[in-house]
């Protein structure tokens, strides 16, 4: 019996001094394992006395409670200062400055083709879309352009196959709705449009928005408030504009629209980068819409009359943003996107 109580007392002791779990672990092991000390004792009952055996085994049985519920203790007390430390190595120091979130902006390209929809989506026109992969017809006879007209030759245009090409603007969209939809009508299709030109001021893939009006007794005046409101809203109320006799094969009259230089007027400086010292900068071609157009979609060209445009882009932002190489926009510099 005496020897269960030193066994018990020494237990308690090295319980008690134990500086982790793995140490806790060794001493149930050493006492309550399988072979161990307290756990021998009770595989001796058998050679004590009748009278004995009770006796001893109550105080063994007695003597593993207590070893036990120390050992339960100790191991709580071990995790609390564990978790404890753990905390205090992992103090979150609150005055230190956070990392910043780094907010993307849309491309340059992007904010001015959005900006220009929504000045004419303001104006009362709405939006079209068409394939990029277009029939030659739509492209271009359906436009009113001959077949010997130069922006029809493999070294202007994308050709995909025989009659099918990548649409070199987007004016198919014109010819495409009108073949669905009756007048009046207002629409611009902006999108995509690819021609055999590279250089600072070219690019083979670049954006259009292309622009018609038709209804009756629709005239050059109405074209030319359209396009001044658009350009003013664009570049500033206070620039001047002023339209060209031109021609196009789809328009007539057809007319190109300059906007006065944004850097010196439109009584020009020489020198000056942008508009090289004449004042005024071209922005787009327009006009009434060709009868013969009207009649390929069925429109009787007595009956309605009409006004289209075409605006690229590129050119807008260049000329709003002071770009000399439309380049610059494609080759994802960050260094050149973050300035928008």
């Amino acid at each position: 019996m005496e020897k269960i109580k030193q066994l018990q007392d020494e237990a308690l002791g090295l319980i008690r001094q134990a500086k982790d779990l793995a140490e806790l672990d060794s001493v149930r092991i050493r006492f309550l394992g399988k072979k161990g000390e307290l756990t021998e004792v009770l595989k001796s009952l058998g050679s004590l006395s009748p009278e004995e055996r009770p006796k001893v085994g109550a105080l063994v049985n007695e003597a593993k409670v207590v070893v036990e519920v120390a050992l339960n203790d100790q191991k709580v007390s071990l995790l609390a200062q564990a978790q404890k430390q753990k905390i205090a190595a992992e103090k979150i120091d609150i005055t230190l400055p956070g990392k910043g979130i780094k907010l993307g902006k849309l491309h340059p390209l992007t904010q001015t083709m959005e900006q220009a929809k929504d000045i004419f989506l303001r104006l009362g026109f709405e939006i079209a879309e068409g394939p990029e992969v277009e029939l030659e017809y739509y492209n271009f006879d359906g436009l009113n352009i001959p077949a010997h007209h130069p922006s029809r030759d493999v070294d202007s245009t994308f050709v995909i196959k025989d009659e099918v090409v990548m649409r070199t603007h987007t004016s198919p969209v014109q010819v495409r709705v009108m073949e669905k939809r009756q007048p009046p009508l207002a629409i611009i299709a902006p999108g995509r449009v690819f021609r055999r030109d590279y250089d600072a001021t070219h690019s083979p893939v670049f954006q259009q928005l292309e622009g018609f009006l038709v209804n009756k007794n629709i005239t050059f005046g109405d074209l030319k408030g359209v396009l001044t409101e658009f350009l003013r809203q664009m570049f500033g109320s206070e620039k001047k504009v002023r339209f060209r006799p031109s021609f196009f094969p789809f328009t007539e009259p057809s007319a190109e629209v300059d906007v006065e230089c944004l850097k010196c007027g439109s009584e020009g400086q020489k020198g000056c980068n942008i508009c090289k010292g004449t004042g005024w900068l071209e922005i787009l071609g327009s006009g009434m819409i060709d009868p013969n157009v009207f009649k390929a979609v069925g429109y009787d060209p007595e009956k309605y009359t009409g006004f289209a445009f075409g605006v690229g882009i590129e050119r807008i932002a260049m000329l709003k943003y002071g770009i000399d190489d439309i380049r610059l926009f494609y080759e994802n510099d960050l260094r050149f996107l973050e300035q928008f």
